[in-house]
């Protein structure tokens, strides 16, 4: 996509996120006593004891959820966990995100060990109004990831409806995703996958100015198309993490022993020519001679990081002056934290970002955290409730942000 082709980004934005069936377009008297098979996504961590470490995605899902139930539905959740090898493997159950499910909601939640076939259709049909059944991973079937036909088919005899709220997956073509909403009907998005949506769509179609997009993260590579989508859309256009130092060498600086992607230096460059003025770098860098030797890290120019050192967070002059662009911005949105923001000294940047967006946000600036590293960096800093919205899924928001169509988005019903 060039930097002057932003048509088809806004126009399936706009077909993704303005013209699909939600649940309030399903009248209340055709819902009572029917089974509602809704794809969540409960691909949570799970700590040593295997409990539910952050139930951040399960209590996401809970409007739908209670919505439903408040009608008379009988439930029926669906996820994948983990990344099983297509059969049952005891370690990515989703047993644990049922038993965590019951603490949240006062429903009937039960779990069935089976996610398709004759168990799991029984399990359905004995459902009584209101109630909850979990059903297991999704992934314990080897035709989910290629989106096959017959399991598609088989997932979607365990409801009357389908219900996809579940946007961190909505970018595969994954048989619970997309294969199964061309069987089932009617196939609307829940409340989680429809905020999404707006949310993004908006920022994309119809943004508060000034519009000012903040980029980190490790690798330039992982977010080319990003950049080129939002450079026409944008007022500014903020770097940080390690791919600044591709950027850093494009413009013949030192990077010492920073994270360089050598093969996308000429591709920096010539982002840089185009961009002109709306891309920023950082004006600083804190630097260290390795990641397990904190004690070494200090601040130095862009232009003075040393040869025997690596760059592992913006510096402070840097932190301030993306803050004062957040300041004066209508709408941010972020995507990548600015270094390690898992590792002290190296996180002091992320967290000024996350600061200045939650100070935004209480002034009525629309604020959009993009998922991924950038939600847990947010969560990290206690500042989830502090952003308009906090996105649930890194890669589908970075495809929509891109411009593709989202395959269990795109299977939904148009309105």
């Amino acid at each position: 996509m060039k930097l002057d082709d932003t048509g088809s980004l806004r126009s399936a934005s706009l077909v993704q996120s303005r013209v699909k069936k939600g649940l309030t377009d399903l009248p209340d008297d055709s819902l009572r006593g029917r089974r509602a098979l809704v794809r969540v996504d409960f691909n949570v961590p799970l700590d040593a004891d295997g409990q539910v470490a952050d139930d951040t995605r399960i209590r996401a899902a809970l409007p739908t959820i209670e919505y439903l139930c408040e009608r008379g539905v009988r439930v029926v959740l669906f996820s994948h966990l983990g990344r099983p090898r297509g059969r049952p493997e005891p370690e990515y159950s989703l047993a644990p995100t049922a038993r965590h499910l019951a603490t949240l909601t006062s429903r009937t939640v039960r779990f069935e060990d089976s996610s398709a076939g004759p168990e799991a259709e029984a399990a359905t049909r004995s459902l009584r109004d209101g109630e909850v059944l979990v059903l297991e991973n999704t992934r314990f079937h080897v035709g989910e990831e290629t989106n096959d036909d017959a399991l598609a088919r088989s997932f979607a005899s365990l409801g009357d409806l389908f219900v996809n709220d579940a946007f961190g997956s909505a970018h595969r073509a994954h048989a619970s995703t997309a294969g199964v909403a061309a069987y089932l009907k009617p196939a609307v998005a829940g409340f989680l996958m429809q905020k999404e949506l707006d949310f993004l769509g908006r920022a994309v179609t119809q943004p508060k100015r000034p519009f000012i997009a903040i980029l980190g993260g490790a690798k330039v590579s992982g977010k080319i198309d990003v950049i080129e989508a939002l450079l026409p859309m944008v007022d500014g256009l903020l770097i940080g993490g390690a791919m600044a130092c591709t950027f850093y060498r494009a413009m013949g600086l030192e990077t010492g022993t920073s994270l360089v992607e050598e093969d996308r230096v000429a591709l920096a460059e010539d982002l840089l020519e185009r961009a002109r003025m709306r891309l920023t770098l950082p004006h600083d860098a804190v630097v260290a001679a390795g990641l397990d030797r904190p004690g070494t890290a200090h601040t130095v120019r862009r232009d003075a990081i040393p040869q025997d050192a690596a760059m592992y967070d913006i510096g402070p002059a840097s932190a301030e002056s993306y803050a004062r662009a957040i300041a004066n911005a209508q709408t941010v949105l972020w995507n990548g934290p600015m270094g390690v923001f898992e590792t002290p000294p190296f996180d002091a940047g992320t967290r000024a970002i996350a600061q200045a967006m939650a100070a935004a946000t209480s002034r009525g600036a629309v604020t959009i955290v993009g998922g991924g590293d950038s939600a847990a960096a947010v969560a990290q800093a206690g500042l989830e409730t502090s952003m308009s919205h906090v996105s649930t899924g890194g890669g589908a928001s970075l495809e929509f942000l891109e411009g593709k169509t989202l395959p269990g988005v795109s299977a939904l019903d148009d309105s």
